[in-house]
């Protein structure tokens, strides 16, 4: 919990100096009159009063305090790591229902070899389409965009039947779909609405703005959507 363990090392801090100011460094004093008395049961409230507080904090909002950002996060404890991803509980479906299905089902068959990240750019593509109005407004109807006679995604068109074969990473994939649907994780492609693996080179792309690389993909924004921004 880095957080917390900040503030008792700031505490700590605030105490030790209050401890110096006192004159109780390097004095001689009696059982009576100790300072480091007066210090400990200080400390011992106002470690007592956070204690308290955090007792009366919901699961919901002790998260949110213990997630670390991009911003105050290190290398080890940064977004879009497998342990991050992990500190997550798995998402029910009841809540999110058919858009969470559709997301996670696209993760699965476009981006289950890709890293945290790279899921979650292809996610943040998914949900960007459904915020343009160029593109239908669920996550269903921007996966399931043309079926064969024009698809978005080349999944969808395959001819082959979807089949989920790998259940570890169709439940890493959903649990992504999860956090992204409901904005946990910064932003990652800039504004991206398409995107294609290295290995192609689509006619549109030399005409899009590239805004990203992640892992196999290449993102882009449509020539239209920037003129709007």
């Amino acid at each position: 919990m880095v957080k917390i363990v900040n503030l008792q090392a700031t505490l700590l801090a605030g105490l030790l100096a209050l401890a110096a100011s006192s004159g109780f460094a390097g004095t001689t004093v009696s059982a009576s009159n100790d300072p480091s008395a007066r210090i400990d049961g200080q400390m011992n409230a106002m470690l007592g009063q956070e204690r308290s507080a955090i007792d009366r904090m919901d699961s919901d909002s002790l998260r949110r305090l213990v997630t670390p950002r991009r911003s105050d996060a290190g290398a080890n404890g940064a977004p879009y790591s497998k342990a991050w991803l992990a500190s997550f509980p798995s998402p029910k479906d009841a809540k999110d229902g058919k858009q969470l299905g559709c997301l996670a089902e696209a993760l699965y068959f476009e981006a289950r070899g890709e890293s945290v990240k790279g899921q979650f750019a292809v996610a943040e593509v998914i949900l960007n389409r459904v915020d343009s109005p160029f593109f239908p407004d669920s996550v269903c109807g921007v996966v399931h965009q043309g079926g064969r006679s024009g698809c978005q995604f080349s999944y969808t068109c395959d001819g082959r039947p979807e089949v989920i074969r790998e259940k570890g990473a169709y439940a890493e994939v959903r649990k992504v779909a999860s956090l992204a649907l409901h904005g946990v994780a910064d932003p990652v492609t800039d504004g991206a609405t398409f995107y294609h693996t290295k290995g192609v080179r689509p006619s549109w792309s030399r005409k899009f703005p590239q805004t990203a690389t992640i892992g196999a993909h290449k993102f882009y924004r449509h020539p239209d959507e920037v003129a709007q921004r």
